[in-house]
């Protein structure tokens, strides 16, 4: 019982850190334009994402472009670009390897290759967080530098957007699933590999049969 919950919790998990790496990896608010000195009061707001860079005008209207080349990206942009697309694939097969793993599914009939299976797809979770960890934590530093450097003039500066958090959410969300699903592999085979053997008691042996002698 231990083991399904486990198991039930670290799917929930790293399905919801996989949706929260999608939406992070479309959203176009990785970097927003920062508000200092003499952009205090502004009439429009420059947002960067992966895909597409958006201005929001003070009127309330939103215009977008996408990005026309990736090699005239940053560093940090094109790495991003790739780990967060290649994190989102990867988290759709560990979806698919636990499925296939799990108790709720007939597609393997052995418990313990269906919890290595399970163990696997775990992994793969853990992978798939630590892949997408590596360029917000790049993009993050990059935008903190770039905003106390004094080098970059203050209309070029930028604050870490909504994104940025979303998608460190989802990496510890896959984190903690893939752990979970680990944890729960372990523990599924403690009864089946400790069986519980039942030893026959022995009966009081009667006296019929027996023949008496006076």
């Amino acid at each position: 019982m231990f083991s399904v919950c486990l198991e039930f919790l670290g799917m929930g998990s790293s399905i919801l850190g996989s949706l929260l790496v999608m939406i992070a990896c479309g959203l176009p608010t990785w970097k927003v334009s920062a508000f200092i000195e003499a952009n205090i009061v502004v009439a429009q707001t420059m947002w960067d994402g992966l895909w597409m860079s958006c201005v929001f005008q003070s009127t309330g209207q939103m215009q977008c472009k996408l990005h026309e080349s990736m090699l005239a990206l940053n560093p940090d942009m094109q790495t991003a670009r790739a780990l967060t697309v290649i994190s989102a694939v990867l988290s759709i097969v560990a979806l698919m390897v636990t499925i296939a793993g799990a108790r709720y599914t007939n597609c393997i009939g052995d418990d313990t290759v269906k919890a290595r299976v399970v163990a696997t797809g775990g992994v793969l979770y853990i992978l798939s967080g630590l892949i997408v960890f590596i360029p917000l934590c790049w993009m993050a530093n990059s935008i903190i530098v770039d905003f106390y450097s004094t080098q970059v003039p203050p209309s070029k500066k930028r604050e870490i957007g909504s994104a940025i958090y979303i998608g460190w959410a989802a990496a510890a969300l896959l984190l903690l699933g893939g752990t979970l699903l680990c944890c729960s592999s372990g523990t599924r085979g403690l009864r089946s590999d400790y069986p519980i053997k039942y030893v026959g008691t022995k009966t009081a042996s009667s006296d019929k049969g027996k023949k008496h002698f006076v």
